[in-house]
């Protein structure tokens, strides 16, 4: 079978611009639609959220699946992405995913409770579509691509449906791991409530620890299984970067495929960005200078082009590295550097980022939360974007940053260490300079990588020749999205 003729369920909580809490969403959002464009037949499955139902153009009805555990039946909606039409199918369930809050959690920020259903149908929805049998008669997908846990349980509910009726044609199944630290654990008791057979709660199967474990049931019964980026398919059989499923993981090894993602191009292009005050492009950087001048007014720091402004866009967790951020932002401000960060997570980063904007109004700014917008300023604006991540399994903002002239600060870890080449005499001499690498998770090594990147910053030939080399760089999902392309043509 050609590439071109592959029908792809491509399965995920979330995709941009429908609903958007991570990176999950941006790779949900573009690799179906670059897979599209090299001609493959994908349609993206999804919970019918508000927000998704209230975006998808051309809606209508196209199935009623029946006899799901605990809520009896849902309906299947089909509609159109907005801009791509890419085809898109909902799961319209009131009672599981139209409610107020957020895909995850609750207007207070408290998982909710039925997660385990809420993506435990999901799932079995998915795997229902998967086989001869599908109530969709007129598209059986030849691979079902699961992205994370949310859609972990799907290659389970594919096994035993295979199990119990060999005579249906079933697709094969990939899933992509996204980030392992996120795993779905739950009570043992959902497996039989989510219909999952008693002899599935086994070490070769769903228990994981004493509990059912979604990712682990991907990973375990997934025909193959993909990550992120080079780097991070390799530490994630490590017990540092594992987090307890480095075993399972080293025993699959020659089925697990690193493939770094790329970025839409079109929406994060600051030669057409229509959020920037002042489009730019590498021939003509004098642009991002304006960006800068308006995003220091809006934001209330003193105007000042030539003062080093550093970026971030992130959720502040301890995973992010930026405790770290925060232990040398003083040293910075007194070097004369402005501070803007934009994210919302752990309360003490947030207060302690918020005091530190109180405390420095004219150099630092603080917004807690996410602001499509202003984070599209901010990559354009700042000189530097720090991104300090403890473990990265590929990471966006920091190929925003290339595409937008914003070198960034990184650690040597996972896709920061794939994309992000260190400025040093080697690399600027043959012109694969595009930023400042870090091999010690430890604030005084930011510290120093920051200062690097300000001195080469002090030096406008350096800083061109960095600028340039990023953005000249081929970010798009083209070479990512013909890797997926082969890995499903040799499944089937």
């Amino acid at each position: 079978m050609k590439a071109g003729g592959l029908r792809t369920l491509f399965v995920s909580s979330e995709a941009y611009p429908l609903i958007k809490t991570g990176g999950l969403a941006d790779v949900s959002g573009a690799l179906p639609a670059a897979l599209c464009n090299l001609g493959a037949d994908v349609r993206l499955l999804i919970p019918g959220y508000n927000l998704v139902l209230d975006k998808l153009l051309n809606l209508q009805p196209v199935a009623t699946i029946n006899d799901l555990p605990l809520i009896g039946s849902v309906t299947l909606i089909e509609g159109e992405m907005p801009e791509t039409g890419m085809p898109v199918l909902a799961v319209q369930c009131p009672s599981l995913y139209q409610r107020g809050g957020g895909p995850y959690v609750d207007a207070g920020g408290r998982d909710w409770e039925d997660n385990p259903l809420r993506f435990g149908i999901l799932s079995r929805v998915a795997a229902l579509l998967s086989s001869s049998d599908s109530p969709l008669t007129d598209w059986i997908p030849d691979i079902v691509h699961c992205n994370d846990w949310q859609s972990g349980l799907t290659p389970a509910f594919m096994h035993f449906m295979r199990a119990s009726r060999p005579e249906l044609r079933q697709a094969k199944s990939m899933l992509s791991i996204h980030n392992l630290l996120f795993q779905g654990n739950y009570a043992a008791d959902w497996i039989g409530r989510l219909g999952l057979p008693a002899s599935s709660y086994h070490v070769n199967g769903v228990e994981y620890y004493g509990q059912l474990s979604f990712l682990k049931a991907g990973v375990f019964y997934a025909d193959v299984l993909t990550t992120v980026s080079p780097t991070y398919a390799k530490e994630i059989q490590t017990e540092e970067y594992g987090f307890g499923m480095q075993g399972l993981l080293a025993d699959r090894e020659h089925e697990l495929y690193g493939i770094l993602n790329g970025i839409d191009i079109q929406e994060w292009d600051p030669a057409n960005d229509p959020h920037l005050c002042k489009n730019y492009d590498a021939e003509h950087l004098a642009g991002k200078k304006s960006v800068k001048k308006a995003l220091q007014a809006q934001l209330g720091l003193d105007i000042d082009t030539e003062a080093p402004l550093l970026g971030t866009v992130s959720r502040l967790t301890h995973q992010k590295g930026l405790d770290m951020f925060l232990a040398v932002a003083q040293p910075l401000l007194q070097q004369g550097c402005q501070i803007v960060v934009l994210g919302s997570g752990e309360a003490a980063l947030e207060d302690s980022f918020t005091d530190l904007a109180l405390r420095y109004p004219k150099q630092v700014s603080t917004t807690i939360g996410y602001d499509e917008v202003l984070s599209h300023q901010i990559m354009a604006g700042a000189d530097i974007f720090v991104m300090p991540s403890r473990f990265e399994p590929c990471g966006l903002n920091q190929m925003y940053g290339l595409r937008y002239g914003t070198p960034s600060v990184v650690t040597r870890t996972g896709g920061l260490a794939d994309s992000v080449q260190d400025s040093n005499e080697a690399s600027l001499s043959n012109g694969t300079a595009t930023g400042f690498v870090m091999d010690a998770v430890e604030s005084h090594q930011l510290l120093m990588s920051i200062e690097r990147a300000l001195a080469c910053y002090r030096n406008p030939k350096i800083w061109r020749q960095i600028q340039r080399n990023g953005m000249r760089c081929d970010l798009s999902w083209d070479h990512s999205a013909s890797a997926y392309l082969d890995i499903y043509t040799s499944l089937v």
